[in-house]
């Protein structure tokens, strides 16, 4: 009987024992480096201004232990590059970079580690982010789930299909696609992913301001539904939601689905889309991050990370903390 080949995402789960780590986050690391992104665009700023930032970041976070980097296009859209007045051709070379940077820090990275007999580290897969239509609009509408009455699946299709075929062309090992807070752009993500036959295994992550449901106000069953429908789709989860959250979604998401659960959340400061800034709340520091991690491989989850306000640092005590207790 002819077994079915595993992905690679699939076989980097396995060789790790069952359960990998994804990197932190990006934004906030880039302006540590004195980045300036106080941009529509956010860290995708730094692909057209300071691309040696971002590989900078990328490599800090190989170090920490990632196990997948994901890419700086989150905000990365070819109408937002187009309302700073680049061409489509520009906007459409600046995804293909975000992937390259990314696979030159992974390659480069990997050809020293392997040299060095006493090495730890694996050979990372690199995710091309797609973020959500309200990161585009740069609004804080990712966390609210209302896109208004015009904004329905065909649009939110075109929306994003160019910009997926492009990052595809560029040769990832994964898509990941973020900080969805509603059931449509998931409908619309697994649709896009079915019609234009795409073969990268992906990820599709929601968010949630209340621990229970997607922003929309969604239950995250009917959420899943949609998500579960897709063999293309190997990982499901959550994303940029604080992580006092994640326990307990972890424990909803595994009665819902058989996919492997992905969780990344943020640090627990809560971003104002509108004073575009960070708001105090109920915070984790590194030192719970690598406590937690460890609660939540053993509920169930399968690829684990960091968001928003989270650090190379944050993502070396998970990392430390998960291969301490395989």
């Amino acid at each position: 009987m002819k077994t079915e080949k595993k992905s690679l995402l699939q076989d980097l789960i396995e060789i790790s024992g069952g359960c990998v780590v994804t990197d932190g986050g990006f934004a906030t690391q880039l302006e540590k480096h004195g980045a300036s992104i106080n941009d529509p665009l956010w860290s995708a700023i730094s692909l057209i201004k300071e691309p040696h930032l971002i590989k900078k970041v990328h490599l800090e976070y190989l170090e920490a232990g990632a196990d997948i980097l994901v890419t700086s296009s989150y905000q990365a859209t070819i109408p937002g590059f187009l309302s700073r007045g680049l061409s489509i051709e520009e906007g459409e070379s600046l995804l293909q970079r975000s992937v390259k940077l990314a696979v030159e820090a992974r390659d480069s990275f990997w050809t020293s580690a392997k040299r060095n007999p006493e090495n730890r580290y694996r050979r990372t897969l690199v995710a091309a982010s797609i973020g959500s239509y309200g990161a585009y609009l740069a609004d804080g509408s990712e966390y609210r789930g209302l896109y208004g009455p015009d904004v329905n699946l065909e649009k939110l299709k075109d929306f994003h299909r160019r910009r997926l075929q492009v990052l595809v062309e560029a040769g990832p090992d994964l898509l990941a696609f973020e900080t969805i807070p509603n059931k449509l752009e998931a409908q619309a993500f697994v649709e896009l992913v079915e019609e234009l036959n795409v073969e990268i295994p992906s990820w599709i992550c929601f968010t949630s301001v209340d621990g229970e449901n997607a922003p929309s106000g969604e239950s995250f069953q009917d959420c899943l539904e949609v998500v579960n429908k897709s063999s293309k789709v190997e990982a499901v989860g959550i994303n940029c939601a604080p992580p006092h959250f994640i326990e307990s979604l972890i424990s909803k998401f595994t009665q819902l689905t058989k996919k492997a659960i992905i969780v990344y959340p943020n640090s627990g400061e809560v971003w104002d889309g509108i004073a575009k800034k960070w708001l105090p709340s109920k915070c984790f520091h590194d030192d719970d991050f690598g406590f937690h991690a460890t609660r939540w491989r053993d509920l169930g989850a399968k690829i684990i990370g960091g968001c928003c306000r989270t650090t190379p640092s944050t993502i070396q005590i998970i990392s430390n903390a998960l291969r301490k207790n395989i």
